[in-house]
């Protein structure tokens, strides 16, 4: 049987229609329908309610790092690999990954002028990803819930001294005019997508480049995470991410997210993982998927 991101029918995404979920949507599941959701739990709520097959969610960008949203969200997929009973699992599982280019328009009524714009919508990340033309224009910062519905607020608004930040679809959605084309501070502009179901479905060993995504818990013991990562050290396993979160409202208890290059039946990779199991109270797997081809491309 083919894999369900091949043969999945629905997706969710955070936003409304014209947002870079969207756009990336469209891109990595293009036999997909892309069901809008108000927010990243509301789109990961609808696979687990069986409403939509999948889920996709930015979880980082180039320039502005990553989405906190979606970082909190994460925490509680996968299956557990040690010491399941210190928390339930979520039944959501990382199946694939997508690297979108975001090109940001200013996005204005029609006939408005660029000299005339005095603020501008978009959501928090997209706000970040553009500081210098917003700068340079003296614009105010205004937050709004995701890029595509700031830009059907400033249609709606027809205020020739509002703008919005989002793509050029949510510009042909709703009307508007780019005042300014590719307003993004770097040209690098790239955001990574996860790719959610509701199933563990664990990519082949078959010699591909496979990233295994881990959440895990450092015993609380001196140099526990020096330890931890020695593993994947010796066994000569890149990690291409770590991050790490505070637990329980203490500054002393800390989780950590991993992304690494290999399959954990890989040898060297199963050595590392015992290792970091070994010196972790709780290790958790929160999804063995195929590397996006831009990972081979990246500078």
């Amino acid at each position: 049987m083919l894999p369900l991101i091949a043969r999945a029918k629905t997706v969710a995404f955070q936003g409304e229609p014209g947002a870079y979920a969207n756009l990336a949507a469209r891109d990595a599941l293009p036999g997909a329908a892309a069901i809008p959701k108000p927010t990243f739990g509301e789109a990961l709520d609808a696979v687990k309610r069986g409403e939509t097959e999948l889920a996709i969610v930015p979880v980082e960008n180039s320039v502005y790092g990553r989405i906190a949203d979606t970082h909190l969200l994460v925490r509680h997929f996968g299956r557990a690999v040690k010491g399941q009973e210190s928390q339930g699992h979520n039944d959501l599982f990382i199946l694939g990954e997508h690297f979108h280019r975001v090109r940001h328009q200013l996005l204005g009524v029609k006939g408005a002028a660029l000299s005339a714009v005095k603020e501008v919508f978009s959501q928090r990340p997209a706000l970040g990803q553009c500081m210098k033309a917003i700068k340079a224009l003296g614009l105010i910062e205004r937050e709004w819930s995701d890029t595509a519905g700031a830009a059907r607020h400033v249609a709606e608004m027809n205020d020739p001294a509002a703008a919005a930040i989002a793509s050029a679809l949510a510009g042909e959605l709703y009307g508007l005019d780019v005042l300014k084309a590719d307003v993004e501070d770097e040209t690098h502009n790239m955001t990574r997508f996860l790719i959610v179901g509701g199933e563990a479905e664990d990519a082949p060993n078959d010699g591909g480049a496979v990233i295994t995504t881990l959440l895990f818990r450092v015993r609380n013991i001196p140099a526990a995470l020096y330890k931890a990562l020695g593993g994947f050290a010796t066994n000569a396993i890149n990690m291409t991410k770590l991050e790490s979160y505070q637990l329980g409202g203490s500054f002393n208890a800390t989780e950590f997210y991993a992304d690494i290059e290999g399959h954990p039946d890989q040898p060297a990779v199963r050595r590392a993982l015992e290792e970091l199991q070994y010196f972790s109270s709780r290790l958790t797997v929160l999804g063995v998927y195929p590397a996006h081809p831009f990972r081979a491309e990246m500078p």
